[in-house]
């Protein structure tokens, strides 16, 4: 492996749309949500560790999850677990670790990554990450994988990239917001578009240099901590400081900024699990399909379902459709999957209901 490759995992959200299963004691990333035996961050982790040292991978998370963190992955130590004392988006947490990986290695290559996505074609994701970086060592550019579009989803960003580029890293002309379905419909019609997944690549100086030029303040405030990180003084600087940082996306502070952004097409399979409803296409290749994770099922007049259960448990159903179904230890949801964004809201009434307890 080679001693400059290091990894960030993203993994400090709460999933709100996979309730009841991921919640803010509990959330989706330290659950086996397909039932492999693994939970999403524990196969993230395995994916990167194939290629990148356990001791260069590191974990941004929210503090209350660090007791988590190091009991699913006992390959790494505390040290590697970046606590973000406060919400504050993906753009703080990565110069964070940025500066202290850059700290350690002036010629570290940097991966970041969402800790729920499932890809399953680990060798061909190996080699896109390989371009990647030696782009990224031979070049100033930060670098993403976009995924080619197998239809106009409305829920992603999208990638524009050069037409004229022949080669397969090609230069971003720019991001575009989550479009509307006819303009997706165009997107893709137009054929240098890719789904934005939200996987970057760089050398950790191009990358500092980049907040430094787009968010200056943040940088300036973060670039105080310089010789306390990966020291016994870091956190109390963390602590101190971080939620002075401004509340933006990487996307927004930097890559949709910067004159120097390239995208490579994934030659890998990918799944963004964000949803129920992309959980059960993940498990079914045909839509009137029942998924189920668990659950051992007895079915009749029923299409579409996807039945979650905790534990091994025997489900009857007859006579739903296009339902999702999940059975928890002290919550049960029945939900029409047509309505799997309500979710997020329904939280809230949840919340305000009943308490805390359950969501």
């Amino acid at each position: 492996m080679n001693k400059d490759y290091y990894a960030v995992i993203m993994a400090g959200g709460i999933g709100t749309r996979f309730w009841p299963v991921s919640t803010k004691a509990f959330p989706k990333q330290f659950h086996d949500m397909l039932g492999t035996g693994q939970t999403l961050l524990q196969k993230t982790f395995s994916r990167l560790h194939k290629i990148i040292p356990a001791e260069n991978i590191y974990i941004l998370t929210n503090e209350r999850y660090l007791d988590i963190t190091l009991a699913q992955l006992p390959e790494i130590n505390s040290e590697q677990v970046v606590l973000e004392p406060a919400m504050r988006n993906t753009a703080p947490c990565i110069l964070l670790s940025a500066l202290k990986i850059k700290k350690k290695n002036q010629n570290a290559l940097m991966l970041v990554a969402p800790s729920d996505h499932w890809i399953e074609d680990e060798a061909a994701f190996a080699n896109d990450v390989e371009a990647c970086f030696t782009a990224s060592s031979q070049n100033d550019i930060l670098m993403t994988l976009g995924i080619h579009p197998t239809f106009p989803n409305t829920g992603y960003g999208y990638i524009e990239s050069d037409k004229m580029e022949a080669s397969a890293i090609k230069k971003v002309r720019q991001f575009r917001e989550k479009p509307d379905y006819d303009t997706a419909k165009q997107f893709i019609s137009e054929g240098n578009f890719l789904w934005n997944a939200g996987i970057f690549l760089w050398s950790v100086k191009s990358i500092v240099a980049s907040f430094e030029r787009h968010i200056p303040a943040m940088y300036s405030l973060f670039a105080e901590g310089n010789s306390l990180y990966n020291t016994e003084e870091e956190a109390q600087f963390i602590a101190q400081n971080y939620e002075k940082a401004e509340n933006i996306s990487i996307d927004y502070g930097v890559m949709e900024k910067a004159s120097n952004v390239y995208v490579k097409e994934a030659s890998f399979d990918w799944n963004d699990l964000g949803t129920w409803g992309a959980l059960h296409d993940k498990m079914t290749s045909n839509p009137s399909e029942n998924a189920m994770v668990r659950a051992i099922s007895h079915l009749k007049n029923a299409q579409g379902n996807m039945i979650y259960t905790a534990a091994e448990k025997l489900v009857v159903i007859d006579g739903i459709d296009d339902y999702i179904i999940v059975d928890k230890e002290n919550v049960l949801l029945i939900f029409p999957k047509e309505k799997e964004q309500n979710i997020k809201n329904l939280l809230t009434e949840i919340n305000h209901t009943f308490g805390e307890n359950y969501t």
